[in-house]
């Protein structure tokens, strides 16, 4: 097992067998479990993202020692890949007897996951950390190439067209969620927020003329509050990506 902080290619929970393990090892502590640690895990990250995570922390959050957590999974490293799996577990997985237009069910898993994105912040740190094979990553990777394939790409644009689509949606939900979250800071709303960096910057110099047409093209783009127009340019963009998978079947 690798030392907490220090991943390699074949290094992971999942490959390990430990993400599988339910039961308590012998002589552990009673009253906790692996499931009662992740969903603790899960609420301190969301309270306190990453920098404020710790192991004493999260025993002190279950009012046990540090010693007893470690019953249960071996470092750190291993309790954060249960928390990545655990939350991908949020996420709906359409039903392929439902009959559903590909392209509604593309929209509707690309939703999901930026939803997902902006309600755990500290989860797209995570992404890319960890191989990300625990089983509710792996069933979410199956519905997206599963739908993917139904657009009718040949097998070998399958994996682009879902990196085009879902690293848009990484982005878009790590950008947004990380805004979202210097807001609350701040304890003002985020359209106060907004329009106060607005002002703030039309104040500094040399910005202006940029400034006023960006206000121009948020003005044409539509939407009264920051979620409306953050919502806006999501479907919008969305549209796009699912427009050039079928310009590209068309395509041949």
């Amino acid at each position: 097992m690798a030392k907490a902080g220090r991943q390699g290619p074949r290094t992971s929970v999942w490959l390990s067998g430990e993400g599988r393990r339910s039961g308590r090892r012998g002589g552990q502590p009673s009253g906790l479990d692996r499931e009662r640690i992740t969903e603790a895990t899960v609420g301190l990250l969301d309270a306190e993202g990453l920098a404020g995570f710790s192991m004493r922390r999260l025993a002190a959050e279950l009012n046990v020692t540090a010693m007893s957590v470690y019953w249960y999974v071996d470092t750190k490293d291993e309790l954060l890949e249960l928390a990545l799996d655990a939350v991908f577990g949020e996420l709906g997985q359409p039903d392929p007897e439902a009959g559903q237009d590909w392209r509604e069910q593309l929209r509707t898993l690309a939703r999901e996951n930026r939803a997902l994105l902006v309600r755990h912040a500290w989860l797209s740190r995570l992404i890319g950390t960890y191989l990300n094979i625990g089983p509710n990553s792996l069933a979410f990777s199956r519905s997206v190439q599963t739908v993917v394939r139904r657009s009718g790409l040949p097998a070998h644009r399958v994996t682009g067209a879902i990196a085009a689509v879902f690293q848009f949606v990484h982005g878009y939900g790590t950008i947004e969620g990380r805004f979202l979250a210097r807001v609350a800071d701040t304890g003002l709303s985020a359209d106060e927020y907004f329009q106060d960096s607005m002002n703030a910057a039309i104040e500094m110099p040399d910005t202006g003329g940029v400034i006023e047409d960006a206000q121009e093209i948020m003005a044409a783009r539509g939407g009264d509050t920051v979620a409306e127009m953050l919502d806006r340019d999501f479907e919008f963009a969305l549209d796009l990506l699912v427009a050039g998978i079928e310009a590209m079947v068309e395509r041949g």
